[in-house]
């Protein structure tokens, strides 16, 4: 007998373990939870905002302080910056007349705004009560631009088009960046995805997504890449990517190398258009709201 309870102590003291943070603190339930390599449950959103109407069609979302995120809509040139705490709207102005505005992101006080031709909007000081725009036009060899994210460690704006490259392979994928010492897009860019690559991750981790047949007869995931929005992690430094027309989620090192892979639940993430992150690592995506709501999802 004393020996039997001496084996089950030992037994509990082993899968105990497996139920505990590196804190030693107990956390049964998020051991429960589906977490995958990357560190956040997409099947469980820690929190869910239905937002409102004036954010029916949000599309970039960017992060202002661990309270407080600044978003726009494809629509109208309003910045609506809204508190995460209390989830209502604390405040909104009108930055440009109304256009085509995909992506947004937060240098220090300045806000910049990416339209879906490719210009950008710079805010200056968003804190101020009056500012005086700037506007660039980047050139970036492609219609349809939609990601926009800040690149602190080089002191530059990250672009990715949602629409294949001028004169490219459709195999091929680039986001770009822009300097903002020189205000000017860079020559080349600065991560490139390569299409194949993506594809044989998804088909040897075996996710659900549509196929197409090769020449060859095999078939092959339907991928295109069509970048909705990206930010990079505060923490990791790995580059995030939502394709909202495919509800992929995908995370890349900085040379573009695939890392992780994920389909996104259609009924969670009906249309996600922006994804942002706090300074401790929580993050957010936003759905456009189509037929339904526009919501905005975070995950601790």
């Amino acid at each position: 007998m004393k020996y039997f309870l001496i084996l089950i102590i030992a037994l509990l003291s082993i899968f105990g373990s497996g139920f505990r943070d590196n804190d030693g603190k107990g956390q049964t339930s998020r051991a429960l939870r589906n977490y995958n390599p990357v560190g956040y449950d997409l099947t469980s959103p820690d929190k869910i905002d239905v937002l409102p109407g004036i954010l029916h069609e949000i599309s970039g979302i960017t992060e202002i302080d661990n309270l407080t995120i600044a978003s726009i809509q494809d629509e109208n040139g309003v910045l609506v910056f809204y508190d995460l705490s209390k989830s209502r709207i604390t405040n909104q102005f009108v930055f440009n007349s109304d256009g085509d505005y995909e992506g947004i992101a937060r240098a220090g006080n300045t806000i910049f705004v990416l339209r879906s031709d490719g210009i950008l909007f710079e805010i200056p000081d968003y804190k101020a009560d009056e500012f005086a725009g700037n506007k660039y036009k980047t050139e970036i060899p492609a219609k349809d631009n939609e990601g926009l994210c800040y690149y602190k460690k080089k002191n530059m704006l990250l672009i990715g088009p949602k629409s294949d490259l001028e004169g490219k392979k459709k195999s091929k994928k680039a986001v770009y960046g822009f300097s903002l010492e020189t205000k000017k897009l860079l020559e080349k860019p600065v991560i490139k995805f390569d299409l194949e690559e993506i594809k044989d991750y998804a088909a040897r981790h075996n996710l659900n997504l549509p196929v197409t047949n090769k020449k060859n007869g095999e078939s092959a995931p339907k991928i295109e890449l069509r970048i909705s929005d990206i930010c990079i992690h505060p923490r990791t430094n790995k580059l995030f990517l939502i394709s909202g027309v495919e509800q992929l989620f995908c995370v890349f090192d900085l040379s573009g190398k695939i890392e992780y892979m994920e389909k996104l639940d259609p009924v969670l993430f009906n249309q996600p258009e922006g994804i942002t992150f706090l300074n401790n690592g929580d993050m957010l995506i936003s759905n456009e709201g189509g037929p339904g709501k526009a919501t905005l999802l975070r995950f601790n």
